[in-house]
């Protein structure tokens, strides 16, 4: 199974927060997950914003980040581009949904890669991008 999960999923699954018991109980069955460079760096960003908020020390964001980079190399995640088609899915989806929606432009591009790589699993628990994501008709987990 593949899935795509977007940045808030997946710092859920690799450090403690109010989501994480979610995130763990529904990767129990090893899915591999889709990476692209914008999860990459916005996952990266995610952990550094922790350090500057003083929410995380240097020590515990490293730690995450080399567990990241371990499940990397083990093959939990499978590295995809993020090429020109998903740019004008990003597009249209705005056109057709931020008017009525209100998404950002991330939750834009996330589900627009979601939607050009065709996972068979949508992982958030953004509401903007669940809705949007359901919209499009893609598998949305959690349900």
């Amino acid at each position: 199974m593949t899935a795509y999960a977007d940045t808030g999923f997946l710092i859920s699954l690799y450090a403690e927060d109010a989501d994480s018991a979610k995130a763990t109980a529904l990767v129990k069955t090893k899915p591999v997950f889709i990476l692209t460079p914008l999860v990459e760096a916005e996952f990266t960003n995610a952990v550094e914003l922790r350090v500057f908020r003083k929410q995380w020390t240097r020590r515990e964001a490293d730690a995450v980040r080399e567990h990241f980079l371990r499940d990397q190399g083990a093959g939990v995640f499978q590295m995809e581009p993020f090429d020109s088609d998903v740019w004008q899915t990003a597009l249209n989806l705005s056109r057709r949904y931020t008017a009525r929606l209100g998404v950002r432009t991330l939750d834009l591009l996330h589900v627009a890669a979601a939607a050009v790589l065709k996972p068979d699993a949508f992982y958030t628990f953004d509401e903007r991008q669940r809705r949007l994501a359901k919209a499009e008709r893609l598998p949305v987990l959690p349900s």
